[in-house]
């Protein structure tokens, strides 16, 4: 008799080198929900008292699910009262409504995530705001992008960094996603006017979420190519899909446009099915197409806190991502430092104290969320003088606000409800500050990111006197605060403070030292002395201390929040290639010198003398510094002595013997002074004519692209200038015999030339994989991603 075929089948799928056994793939794929489907969700969902969403949101649920008829069973209300199917779940503060189902891949837009909000992002995070209805709030949140722009630059940046962290593709070929996304309807809206409309986020299991894009998109397809093609999928061109259908809304275009993108899909997916062997992309497809998901559609803030009505599903949401990824799988502490601070400083402004204006702590708030820019600064803050809009004035107030002793108190108790502690030290408070005030330059100054926060969990710039009554001292010059703090102005002195210590710490002047930093030299990080960094600020900032001032005064000055200064990273270029593109001169630190008219040291020749973590350290405390004798072991034994951390040093060794280059008491190393233009680079001793320089194609990348969107250009440019030196060089090799021995296939001088570059080539190879190793060691990095349920197989 006759059999029906089974309604799923087995296929061996080769991934990369790997046979990978596909199983369950179904032999159809889903279907669309029809408007009936869509209209019987909307109502169902309208007439359950525990669920609240807007109608837009609503019919984003409907059209993003395969089983509409299954969530409108869901959703109808139960007997007494009861939610019916829906799953309750109490987290901190309130009860959320979800709804269990399966969802459609193109239809889900990644969220912002802490664990990525927190790293070195170029494209930031939307705000958020709650929203509410009849002053009940909805299980919905509402996400402010610039621009279209921004909103597919920042779907393609996540996309892009969850895969660069880790992948599941594997797994995901092998059974599809298994656990559930946790996912939320939103309304997106635009500051520049463009039409707003509503979609579905996915707020945890991001790297199963971009893991499913990368299967789709098949083996060996670039981070970057898999982060295009959902992003094209999900939002059309750069426009929204303009030229279709006229007339019609954005929402309804983008709908439209990815019904047409499935339509696509499911072509391919029934071609492939037809044949008599289906092949892997019937795979990718069916393990990909849809996802398990958790949606949430309801929420009832619980009676007695203080959150307002549009901020309870946000905490809520937060609670519920927290209670995994900050109790168990952890995100890395900034992710889980900023989830703290804002949210407890959030619950603070919900208390509505009389001891301080409500709407100004929402400004603190959007200040340090960076919903409010720099440049307003002036604005928000006000004054006579207004401060200047600028990131390090934007630092000083942040501090400010947020250590006002009964402010503080009440921060560092909210922030040990969230997380779970019984006490808060300054250091662990100064260790939630760090990746709020860093917010600013954490993309240009990334290479010492993760010893600045180390500082500020050391203690950063939390003194006993920063954490006491003070007001900032706006200026544009903080040397004028020099004189005022040496006459004993609290405002002055504590300005300096904050500003030159946060200066310090972020440009790497000024770290956590630890004991291997004693008995090295200067140039390698040494200092005279242990001491925690808040007892370095609070010495440089001691009453009279005129070294301390200058120095927290000239750094804070000199600093950049759009690069870092020379002497602040120790990597240097073991190819000595020059630049290939002009760049603006870098800026430096310099030591002080209080006798000289500018206060900068400078060596016998007038070269000025670059500043060391080791005279930061010093100055706080030039007494002890003194005292101190440090004999380091290299082929000359470097002896500090009193005299010498004022003072600007001398030249000559300590023989008399000019240029000899041995540091001896009081000299002056080579790497102390540096020369006019302050450039690294080959020396040029006039032996030959150095040959031009090649004219390679430049890639065609767009330069308003966001910095990782080029990245992926110059990736593929890069893999393909490598790939074809390599079938050139085996060219040049099948072509050998042929030329004969007259004359070499290559010149010796080119191949000479080629060896260099290749070697240098080799190296930013070796030092890039090096350090992206490093970073992903789950050893030294709490970087990856907590949806480890699927690992790969």
């Amino acid at each position: 008799m006759p059999t029906n075929p089974p309604a799923t089948l087995c296929l061996e799928v080769d991934w990369g080198s790997e046979k990978i056994q596909a199983t369950n793939i179904a032999r159809r794929l889903p279907v669309e929900p029809t408007d009936a489907q869509v209209a019987a969700v909307i109502t169902a969902g309208k007439a359950n008292p525990d669920a609240e969403l807007p109608d837009g949101c609503w019919a984003a649920i409907a059209r993003a699910t395969p089983l509409p008829d299954a969530l409108t069973h869901q959703l109808h209300p139960g007997a007494e009262g009861l939610s019916g199917l829906l799953m309750g779940e109490n987290v901190e503060g309130a009860t959320l409504q979800s709804a269990i189902t399966r969802v459609l891949l193109s239809e889900l837009i990644p969220g912002p995530q802490p664990r990525t909000g927190m790293e070195v992002t170029e494209v930031p995070d939307p705000q958020v705001h709650g929203l509410t209805r009849d002053n009940r709030p909805s299980a919905a949140l509402q996400y402010r992008y610039q621009s279209f722009a921004h909103l597919r630059d920042h779907v393609w940046q996540t996309i892009n960094a969850t895969l660069i962290l880790n992948s599941y593709a594997t797994s995901i070929l092998t059974r599809s996603v298994t656990r559930n996304l946790i996912i939320h309807p939103v309304e997106i809206v635009f500051d520049d006017g463009t039409e707003p409309f509503h979609a579905l986020v996915v707020r945890d299991g991001i790297t199963r979420l971009a893991s499913a894009w990368a299967v789709l998109a098949g083996h060996g397809t670039d981070s970057g190519e898999v982060a295009s093609l959902a992003r094209e999928a999900l939002l059309g061109g750069p426009s929204g899909t303009p030229g279709q259908a006229r007339g019609r809304g954005l929402g309804q275009r983008l709908e439209e446009h990815r019904k047409q993108w499935r339509r696509t899909i499911r072509d391919e997916f029934d071609a492939e099915l037809k044949g008599g062997a289906p092949g892997p992309r019937a795979a990718q497809i069916a393990q990909s197409y849809v996802v398990p998901a958790q949606i949430a559609v309801g929420v009832e803030g619980h009676g007695g806190r203080a959150l307002s009505p549009e901020d309870v599903f946000d905490d809520a949401m937060r609670s519920v991502l927290a209670s995994v990824h900050v109790e168990f799988k952890q995100w890395d502490d900034a992710a889980q430092n900023v989830e703290v601070i804002t949210r407890a400083l959030k619950r603070v402004i919900q208390l509505d104290d009389p001891r301080w204006s409500t709407a100004e702590l929402q400004d603190v708030y959007g200040l340090a969320m960076g919903r409010i820019p720099v440049t307003a600064l002036p604005e928000v803050f006000g004054g006579d003088p207004q401060p200047p809009g600028t990131a390090l004035w934007r630092a000083v107030y942040l501090v400010n606000a947020l250590t006002q002793p009964d402010l503080l108190d009440l921060l560092k108790d909210q922030a040990k409800a969230i997380k779970g502690g019984q006490r808060m030290s300054m250091k662990g408070f100064g260790d939630l500050l760090g990746p709020i005030v860093d917010l600013p330059w954490r993309s240009k100054k990334k290479l010492v990111t993760k010893q600045a926060r180390n500082a500020w969990k050391n203690g950063g710039v939390l003194t006993t006197t920063i954490t006491g009554e003070w007001h900032p001292a706006p200026t544009a010059d903080f040397t004028t605060l020099v004189a005022p703090a040496l006459a004993g102005d609290t405002d002055a002195r504590c300005t300096l403070a904050v500003a030159g210590g946060v200066a310090l710490i972020s440009d790497k002047l000024l770290t956590r030292n630890v004991g291997s930093s004693l008995g090295i030299p200067k140039e390698k990080g040494g200092v005279p002395f242990r001491a925690d960094v808040v007892k370095v600020v609070e010495g440089l900032s001691r009453q009279g201390n005129e070294l301390g001032f200058w120095t927290l005064a000239l750094a804070a000055n000199t600093f950049r929040e759009d690069a870092l200064p020379q002497n602040a990273v120790t990597r240097h270029s073991l190819t000595a290639k020059e630049p290939t593109e002009p760049t603006e001169p870098p800026y430096v630190h310099f030591k002080v010198d209080l006798d000289a008219p500018d206060k900068i040291a400078r060596n016998a020749d007038g070269v000025p003398v670059l500043l060391y973590e080791w005279d930061v350290v010093a100055a706080s405390d030039p007494d002890r510094a003194e005292r101190t004798v440090l004999r380091t072991h290299t082929d000359n034994t470097a002896v500090l002595t009193p005299g010498t951390i004022a003072q600007p040093v001398e030249a000559a060794s300590a023989d008399g013997d000019e240029g000899s280059g041995a540091p001896g008491n009081g000299s002056l190393s080579a790497s102390d002074a540096i020369p006019a233009t302050f450039q690294f680079g080959p020396s040029k001793d006039g032996v030959g004519e150095p040959h031009p320089p090649l004219e390679a194609p430049a890639p065609a990348v767009e330069p308003w692209l966001p910095p990782s969107q080029r990245a992926a250009e110059h990736r593929k440019t890069l893999r393909l200038g490598v790939q074809a030196a390599r079938d050139a060089l085996d060219d040049l090799h099948a072509l050998e015999p042929e030329v004969g021995s007259h004359t070499p296939i290559v010149p010796v001088d080119l191949l000479d030339d080629l060896h260099k570059l290749l070697i240098g080539i080799q190296t930013d190879v070796e030092n890039l994989r090096r350090r992206i190793t490093h970073s992903l060691d789950p050893e030294e990095s709490d970087l990856e991603d907590p949806d480890d349920s699927e690992v790969p197989a």
